[in-house]
């Protein structure tokens, strides 16, 4: 049986944390949804209302022999502005805000390790403001909103673009491969 293993990351815009992940090897499943709230079963609505506490999240399903979790750490933090506590480019408020969340001590340990390392590698001049918390239930979003980037590919390329995302990605990583 294959070591299937749980990541799961905020990053502001769920549509835009799907792709990076998506189609790259061991990575069996991507679900955009929501995480580390209080509300039981919370609605996109009711997400983006800053009322339910939770955070935009996708998670991650991955066979951590062909793509470990320090690979999609590394990935996760190519994919966001780390420095930003209010949210992510255009999107502001707590449930665009970025973090990781741990489902094991291995993760966690991990996670600090490469926030330290991202902290301490001079690339950002403020200090990286993602959160590393614990797992808590997380929610499927609505079927529209998973893999939009596949179902409205205009839409989702001119918000990546327009958010400031991508342009922001290409000036703080085009130094890494991907």
């Amino acid at each position: 049986m294959t070591n299937l293993q749980l990541a799961t990351f905020a990053g502001g815009c769920f549509w835009c944390m799907v792709k990076p992940f998506d189609e790259m090897p061991g990575i069996h499943k991507v679900v955009s949804g929501y995480t580390g709230g209080w509300k039981e079963h919370p609605s996109y609505e009711e997400v983006c209302s800053e009322t339910t506490g939770h955070f935009e999240a996708v998670q991650i399903t991955y066979n951590p022999d062909l793509f470990p979790y320090t690979e999609l750490l590394s990935l996760y933090w190519q994919q966001i502005d780390p420095t930003d506590a209010g949210g992510q480019f255009y999107d502001r408020g707590g449930s665009y805000k970025t973090a990781i969340f741990y489902h094991n001590d291995d993760q966690k340990q991990l996670a600090e390790e490469s926030k330290k390392e991202l902290s301490e590698s001079g690339r950002f001049s403020s200090p990286i403001a993602t959160q590393i918390l614990a797992a808590s239930p997380f929610y499927e979003a609505e079927e529209y909103h998973q893999h939009y980037y596949k179902k409205n590919p205009a839409h989702y390329n001119r918000y990546s673009i327009g958010s400031g995302r991508a342009g922001f990605i290409e000036k703080h990583w085009r130094d890494v491969n991907r």
